[in-house]
Parts: C-alpha cells; sequence; structure tokens
C-alpha cells in the first residue's frame, strides 16, 4: 500500500529570482513543479491562493504581464520550487515578444530536468486552445504529467462547470494516463485540497 506523501507547508513560498532565459536560472538541482496558461486563465491567482498569500505571484488588469520565468523557494530552503512561466497568447501582446516568450518557456519545458509536473491553467468556459494542446505535447514528449485546473469555475453554475469538466476529460482521452484534470476556483478557493494532493505527490518524487 502506497504511503500518503507528507503535506508541504505552501505558504512558505517565497520569490527566489526571476530569469528571462533557461541559461539564467538557478541551478537544475532541485524538484520543480511548474505553472503555465493563457495570460487570462488566472494563474496569478490561483498561485496566491495555494500558497495563501495575496501577492507572491504579481496579478495585473492587463493580462501578458508575466514576461520572466519566476521561481519560489518553498519551507526555508531552495531545493523545492513552484516556477510561474510566462502567460502565452495574448493578443494585445505585439508578435515578435509573443514568439520570443513562447521559445523560453518551451525551453524550460523540454530541458529542465528537476522539473516533476505541470500545472496547466485554462479558463473553464474556453478550455483547450491551441497554445494549451501544444503545452501538452511539449510535455507529452519528455513524459511530464500535467494538472489541469479549469479556473473561474464560479462564474459558471454547477451543472455547466461539471459539463466543460467532462468534455475536456473526454477530449484529452488519449493522455489520461499523463494528464488529470479538475475545477478550481481561486476567488471561492475551490478545489485546492485537491490540488495540494498533486502537488504533494510531484515534490515527493511520485510521478502521479
Amino acid at each position: 500500500m502506497t504511503s500518503t506523501p507528507p503535506r508541504r507547508n505552501y505558504q512558505t513560498a517565497r520569490f527566489l529570482i526571476s530569469a528571462p532565459k533557461l541559461a539564467l536560472c538557478p541551478p537544475d538541482d532541485g524538484v520543480e513543479i511548474a505553472f503555465a496558461g493563457r495570460s487570462n486563465a488566472g494563474k496569478s491567482s490561483a498561485i496566491n491562493a495555494l500558497t495563501q498569500q495575496n501577492a507572491l505571484a504579481r496579478t495585473s488588469k492587463t493580462p501578458g504581464r508575466t514576461q520572466l520565468i519566476n521561481f519560489f523557494g518553498l519551507e526555508n530552503g531552495d531545493t523545492l520550487r513552484l516556477v510561474d512561466l510566462p502567460g502565452y497568447g495574448y493578443a494585445k501582446v505585439p508578435e515578435a515578444m509573443k514568439k520570443e516568450w513562447q521559445s523560453h518557456l518551451a525551453d524550460y519545458l523540454k530541458r529542465r530536468s528537476g522539473l516533476a509536473g505541470l500545472i496547466l491553467l485554462m479558463d473553464v468556459r474556453h478550455p483547450l486552445s491551441d497554445f494549451d494542446i501544444q503545452l501538452l505535447e511539449l510535455a507529452d514528449a519528455r513524459e511530464l504529467p500535467v494538472h489541469i485546473l479549469l479556473t473561474k469555475a464560479d462564474k459558471l453554475k454547477q451543472g455547466p462547470a461539471k459539463a466543460s469538466l467532462h468534455q475536456v476529460k473526454r477530449q484529452l482521452a488519449e493522455w489520461e494516463d499523463l494528464v488529470s484534470v479538475q475545477l478550481f476556483s481561486a476567488l471561492k478557493r475551490q478545489g485546492l485540497d485537491q490540488t495540494y494532493a498533486v502537488m504533494d505527490r510531484w515534490l515527493s518524487g511520485e510521478a502521479r
């Protein structure tokens, strides 16, 4: 019988460093969980809710402001890390800048050996964009587990929210051995325990 991994103290998360590209990231000698998603998917709000901090990850009324790879250390050390990746797909960002961000994001996902899993955030009302699929394909190529948070679940009634969840699961059936999905609301603090359980497993060295 598999033992339950220890619950990590995510409230201890603190900023370590920002890096514009992989070569300037911290030494690749720890365990990391990365957060990625479209610029309007509520990524910063989710990180702040999970760490029970108001401003660990910067939120903005103008999506697309996260241009760097941001690292946060856990539990008074720097070997367990949360990583906030650049938001992607926001139309008002110049095309050249979008391509540069996406290049650095892909570089990190392909080559960062300490990366244990990817939390992929999608607005429950607009899931599975082309960018989301590209990210899933990158993860699949290196057999990286992905946990999808369908964010802003409070914006829908329970029935439509569950329908969106089931639809996403059906569409990703081919990746069911690698991808898990849940509803999430930072505002209502919905889905935190389910997300913590996944993160605890990854940080403890369990792929699934």
